[in-house]
């Protein structure tokens, strides 16, 4: 069965917001670590943008994945 556009762009973004919320619970603990100031909005920030990268990320592997990526490219290349 082949997924469709849509149901693979929520399943991506679904799956993005889980790591979302990861990601900002875990920027709030290691970014002072690493001397970034403690700042609710900056951590939200940096996480809205690295949201936004892995949803394209996230989708666009789907639909490769979808149409055959993994028979016609990854088997061959790593069949040897």
């Amino acid at each position: 069965m082949i997924d469709s556009k849509l149901k693979s762009f929520v399943e991506s973004v679904f799956n993005i917001i889980v790591g979302f919320m990861i990601n900002f619970f875990a920027n709030m603990f290691i970014l002072p670590l690493f001397g970034m100031p403690f700042d609710l909005t900056n951590f939200g920030l940096i996480g809205i943008l690295y949201t936004i990268i892995s949803v394209s990320r996230s989708y666009t592997l789907r639909r490769l994945f979808v149409h055959g990526f993994y028979e016609d490219v990854f088997l061959k290349v790593f069949k040897k």
